[in-house]
């Protein structure tokens, strides 16, 4: 099915990736996984990640007491967590799971704080691949609006090997 908004978007391959396929896909587990899901992934192009935020998370202890916000460090890690499953959903499950490493962050901006009760859906699209590095470029939103944006450069590894 194309998007009716951007009829030259190619179809989605994978309407939806549950959390059970995400923990095969990706190596991170609580209290550092930061997606519920993946939606519209289209291979090689891009990918939505859903975060239901709750005030259960970690990190609310601390940021801050009496006024929980989700730290923007973490909402750019739910991009790459985003990014990482679009790359083995494109790669295919013959690559394993490959370990994915940030190599740069660049242009992050913070919009607006999310709170507990938010859903993120992060948006990631690749701009570009030379050999095992990718580029993406990710923007978060809350109900329609801009929340977080950033370009996020990583570097594709040999499978992770269980411990």
């Amino acid at each position: 099915m194309n998007d009716v908004t951007n009829p030259d978007m190619p179809p989605v391959d994978v309407e939806l990736i549950d959390i059970k396929q995400l923990l095969t896909m990706i190596p991170h587990r609580y209290p550092f996984l930061l997606l519920d899901r993946l939606v519209d992934v289209r291979k090689d192009h891009s990918a939505v990640g859903i975060k239901n935020v709750t005030m259960n998370e970690p990190f609310f202890q601390g940021h801050f007491p009496g006024h929980p916000v989700m730290p923007g460090v973490l909402i750019v890690e739910s991009m790459a967590q985003t990014a990482a499953g679009l790359v083995i959903a494109t790669l295919g499950p013959e690559a394993g799971i490959p370990v994915v490493y940030f190599m740069s962050i660049e242009n992050a901006k913070f919009r607006k704080p999310v709170t507990p009760g938010d859903t993120l859906r992060l948006t990631l699209s690749k701009d570009r691949r030379r050999g095992n590095v990718w580029r993406f470029n990710g923007v978060a939103r809350v109900d329609g609006a801009v929340v977080a944006e950033a370009s996020i450069t990583a570097m594709i590894m040999e499978q992770v090997k269980p411990v």
